[in-house]
């Protein structure tokens, strides 16, 4: 028996084309840490392929006969919690699909983008191999075990811990808010905005790491769910009082300052070669602290690697205040840790905590 720090991460696969089974299954069983011990080719056959199987991560198509995926999924988490990483196809429904699907309990997804094209076999390839990897360390929370109503009208309470640092704020004053988040992130946003009301006196820039297709339906499934005004940005726009902005996926976003304004610019990812996530937190960050000469709140939320530190880095170096998200309500803790770890963290919070802590500094 292997040691526990050995043991494969057991894996079921779910996906009514036979290709994207082989597909998947031909990646995965390629990395000597993970082991495939089923494939479904169904909703239903997959519910009870997981109860019976007991696998530590599904991979689950959302589109499916007989039973769908977000279906499927919401029976599993309440039948036999595990994590669940969903495939999904790139299009606004799909989209749409996928933030059902994380809103019922989904740990990530990853998009469906397997065509003839080597390029993108390769890059499918990689994003799965990653995906899996991170959600081998991420954390199943016990709001993810039953069904949350967290893009619901109403927010969904969440149980508020300590901070683990406590820092006296009071006189310090901010201009905008620059937030960071990955793997857990959109689903941590949402309960984040939802807290902060419509007449919050403060610009909202948000980078979350997403594809080009997804950013403009979670903005405005976002909008649709918070008090907040919140849309994706467009090069050229203005960050203004009661406006939270997300940036667009597939390329990067900074922030200059003109004609005393802080504007929005997008750039493609090849003008930023060093920076590996996309849309990159560091850069949009470390560029809105130089804009806002550091009259700032940086706020860094669930996530896999370090992306944002060296942002907060920049803010906390301009006198901007800073909070990271703490580890128990954190999917992934890497990077909030990142931030905690290299000292430029001011406040480390319970996700229930953050949005009344930014709302806090409307005076």
């Amino acid at each position: 028996m292997l040691p526990l720090s050995q043991a494969k991460t057991r894996i079921l696969i779910v996906d009514d084309s036979s290709f994207m089974r082989m597909a998947i299954r031909g990646i995965l069983s390629k990395d000597p840490s993970l082991e495939i011990v089923g494939v479904a080719a169904d909703g239903m056959e997959g519910v009870e392929k997981a109860i019976a199987l007991k696998p530590d991560l599904v991979t689950m198509d959302v589109e499916m006969p007989r039973l769908d995926g977000i279906s499927a999924l919401r029976q599993i988490m309440a039948k036999a919690p595990t994590k669940v990483l969903m495939v999904s196809t790139l299009t606004n429904e799909g989209a749409k699909s996928t933030f059902e699907a994380l809103d019922a309990g989904a740990i990530d997804y990853i998009p469906k983008n397997v065509t003839d094209s080597a390029e993108a076999q390769s890059a499918f390839r990689d994003e799965l191999l990653r995906k899996v990897k991170d959600a081998q360390k991420s954390h199943l929370s016990r709001s993810q075990t039953v069904s949350p109503a967290s893009f619901s009208t109403v927010p969904r309470p969440v149980a508020a811990a300590p901070a683990r640092l406590t820092t006296n704020f009071s006189g310090k004053k901010i201009n905008y808010v620059g937030i960071g988040a990955s793997t857990g992130g959109p689903v941590a946003l949402q309960e984040v905005l939802s807290r902060i009301p419509a007449n919050f006196p403060y610009g909202i820039m948000v980078g979350i790491h997403m594809p080009k297709a997804f950013t403009g339906p979670y903005a405005d499934r976002l909008n649709a769910k918070c008090s907040l005004a919140i849309r994706e940005a467009v090069d050229g726009d203005v960050l203004k009082p009661g406006l939270a902005l997300i940036a667009p996926g597939g390329m990067h976003t900074t922030l200059v300052r003109q004609a005393g304004q802080v504007i929005v610019k997008v750039l493609p990812v090849s003008n930023y070669p060093q920076y590996v996530y996309i849309p990159s937190v560091d850069l949009m960050l470390s560029s809105m602290a130089e804009a806002t000469g550091g009259s700032m709140l940086g706020v860094i939320l669930t996530g896999m690697g370090n992306d944002g530190f060296k942002g907060m880095q920049q803010i906390k170096q301009r006198g901007g205040i800073t909070i990271a998200q703490d580890e128990a309500t954190s999917t992934i803790y890497g990077m909030p840790k990142a931030c905690v770890d290299g000292g430029v963290a001011d406040e480390v919070l319970a996700l229930g905590q953050i949005g009344f802590e930014i709302s806090k500094f409307m005076g």
